[in-house]
């Protein structure tokens, strides 16, 4: 099968892409309004994109209204958010996160999740999380159907038990992130295999990497 894209529609190219290019991570964003409401979205269209800055991507659809959403328009005026990663414990909760609500309400409250202070910026971080990057907007790049933000990474915060921090090492076996699989479909990341012979008889297990 060949498909030439400029023959599809701009939906067609979506669900192609975004049910093709799986499992995605999930970033749960928190965004301070002007009124100081904490607003949360999930977002899967994102992604590590370097470590020297160390940026991170995430990609918000516009609104067929021509508002924009909740997120980008905090980010767009504040230039702070924080990503978080969801694991099967959250899971629920992020989703529940993207159903719209009004910008006066805020999602973290709707789905009964806590906030804790960030330490370099003003949204807060949800104290549930399993990690939770707080980032200042490094750049927007805007297209017809998007606003991609990329984001530095500023501060990182992490459960106590996933960060060996004499040896960096992050100990997976504390670690159950899930993954987008297209639609309302998501995967658990518990499955864990090597493909080397080398990468198994490292000093260090798969679940410490």
């Amino acid at each position: 099968m060949n498909v030439d894209f400029s023959t599809l529609t701009e939906y067609q190219r979506y669900k192609m892409m975004a049910s093709l290019i799986v499992p995605r991570p999930i970033a749960l964003v928190t965004t301070l309004s002007e009124g100081g409401v904490v607003n949360a979205a999930p977002f899967s269209m994102f992604a590590m994109m370097g470590e020297e800055p160390p940026i991170v991507m995430i990609s918000l659809n516009r609104l067929k209204d021509g508002q924009l959403k909740d997120t980008a328009a905090n980010i767009k005026r504040s230039k702070e958010f924080v990503v978080h990663m969801c694991d099967e414990d959250l899971a629920e909760q992020m989703h529940r996160c993207g159903e719209r609500l009004p910008p006066d309400q805020s999602e973290l409250e709707a789905v009964g999740l806590t906030t804790a202070p960030s330490c370099g910026i003003a949204p807060p971080r949800i104290a549930e999380a399993p990690v939770a990057f707080e980032c200042t907007l490094w750049e927007l790049i805007e297209t017809d159907s998007r606003q991609i933000f990329i984001g530095k990474v500023v501060w990182m915060h992490a459960r106590d038990e996933l960060i060996d921090t004499e040896t960096w090492r992050v100990r997976l076996q504390h670690y159950q992130p899930i993954g987008r699989f297209g639609a309302s479909f998501y995967v658990k990341t518990n499955e864990r295999y090597a493909l080397e012979a080398q990468a198994l008889s490292r000093s260090t297990s798969i679940d410490e990497m």
